[in-house]
């Protein structure tokens, strides 16, 4: 009997548990939900034999560590920074772990142990990073494979609103951690662009951006994500001239969140406090330099030629001219910015999600100057504000490699990622039977 837990049952983890209790008989599992909210747990083994519910509070040395011994693979779907004491304590002890997060430094600190031990620390196994990774690494190893190059990558992916629930300008709603949505950016992107190396400070990202077709759904604004070129080794594609790896959001979205990042409402390192003295409003005109006229006329004047009317009626939908009260009694900017979106852009009952990646190639095959061009694209829209596209996507690869490795169909240890065939082959296949479908052209 093969002991599995999942560490966090929140609106990320749907898919993933119920992917793994649905098939805990047939392969032999036990498998133990936790969270630090215990309903949450039970919510989401309800009905289900094999399964127990914990609370689990991740702080707690002595208890994580005695969780972590009674059993055999962990999955951590915890925010990214706390999954080094997990994965610390899952060398130590013996035990295989998996997430869905970008490998962090500490993670990479116990791959050779890890590997001694032969256990297993499989990372970015969601959508982005996860599946954009599978997805490219199998056209890539198929262009190799006809013994071609590649010359440039460009690959986006996005978390939106689909069409029929698109209720608000800004074409958004949280489907995910929405702290990660108002810190977006915070850094310097890098890419490569025809053989340059290029950056694009924080304070420019959201101005300096792409725009992207997809068939049946039209623009979307692209912005450059992290950092692109380390990927080009990791790839195996180290003598590309173009790589872009990109954030997509609905087109007009990014001029209107620029005028966030210039005024200071995206910052997080300063904390107002007695907040509830303040509403929207004044919290705005507190961060502009001193001005007669009105909020308008004021934040008009301040953003220049990058203010228009499409960008101030997205700001009258949050109510930012309207005396809306705060209701936090103090925190960052960025809290008390998130706070306003969290209730502004919430997943109504019955309202669906989109999750929409695409990849962009220029490849050369042998004996030919002719510069191929090939895009794969994917479209997948949530169920309701529960079973959201953003949880199939995260959840599913994730899910469906821990089972692929817990039977056999690859045996790998140390730090991976899902860019090795035997990793990405089988769990696409499988996503294909959950409507999870590139199309190329």
């Amino acid at each position: 009997m093969t002991k599995i837990l999942i560490i966090g049952a929140g609106r990320s983890a749907i898919s993933l548990i119920e992917y793994l209790l649905k098939n805990a008989a047939l392969y032999h599992w036990e498998i133990t939900v936790s969270d630090v909210d215990i309903k949450l747990a039970q919510e989401k083994v309800a009905g289900f034999s094999h399964a127990t519910a914990i609370s689990f509070d991740i702080r707690n040395e002595e208890q994580r560590k005695l969780v972590i011994r009674q059993h055999d693979m962990v999955i951590s779907m915890l925010p990214a920074f706390m999954h080094g004491d997990v994965a610390r304590d899952c060398v130590e002890l013996g035990k295989h772990m998996a997430t869905a997060s970008y490998v962090s430094a500490d993670m990479k600190a116990l791959d050779k142990e890890a590997i001694s031990k032969n256990i297993l620390l499989l990372n970015e196994c969601g959508l982005d990073p996860g599946l954009d990774h599978a997805s490219a690494m199998k056209l890539i190893d198929e262009i190799k494979t006809k013994g071609g190059e590649v010359h440039s990558f460009k690959s986006y992916c996005g978390g939106l609103v689909a069409p029929e629930s698109n209720d608000n300008p800004w074409g958004y709603k949280f489907s995910w951690n929405p702290r990660n949505v108002i810190l977006a950016g915070q850094g310097t992107a890098q890419y490569l662009e025809d053989g340059e190396i290029k950056f694009i400070p924080y304070n420019r990202l959201y101005t300096q951006t792409d725009v992207i077709e997809m068939a049946g759904y039209g623009k979307f604004d692209a912005y450059a994500n992290r950092d692109s070129i380390s990927y080009a080794d990791i790839y195996g594609i180290k003598n590309i001239k173009t790589m872009l790896r990109g954030t997509l959001r609905q087109y007009g979205y990014c001029k209107a969140w620029n005028v966030f990042i210039k005024m200071g409402l995206t910052d997080d390192t300063s904390k107002i406090t007695n907040a509830t003295n303040l509403n929207y409003t004044s919290l705005l005109a507190s961060f502009l330099p001193p001005a007669k006229g009105t909020l308008k006329e004021r934040m008009k004047n301040f953003m220049g030629t990058a203010w228009d009317t499409e960008i101030e009626g997205m700001m009258e939908y949050l109510e930012l001219f309207s005396n809306k009260p705060i209701t936090l009694a103090e925190g960052s900017p960025a809290q008390l910015l998130q706070a306003l979106l969290e209730e502004k852009w919430k997943l109504k009952t019955g309202d669906k999600d989109m999750i929409v990646m695409q990849h962009q190639f220029e490849y050369t095959l042998p004996g030919s100057a002719i510069l191929n061009r090939l895009e794969s694209s994917l479209v997948v829209v949530g169920k309701d504000e529960n079973h959201t596209a953003m949880a199939l996507t995260v959840g599913l690869p994730l899910a469906i490699t821990v089972k692929n490795f817990l039977t056999g169909k690859f045996n790998l240890s140390g730090v991976q990622i899902p860019i090795k065939k035997e990793i990405y082959e089988p769990m696409l296949k499988e996503l294909e039977e959950h409507e999870v479908v590139f199309t190329e052209k």
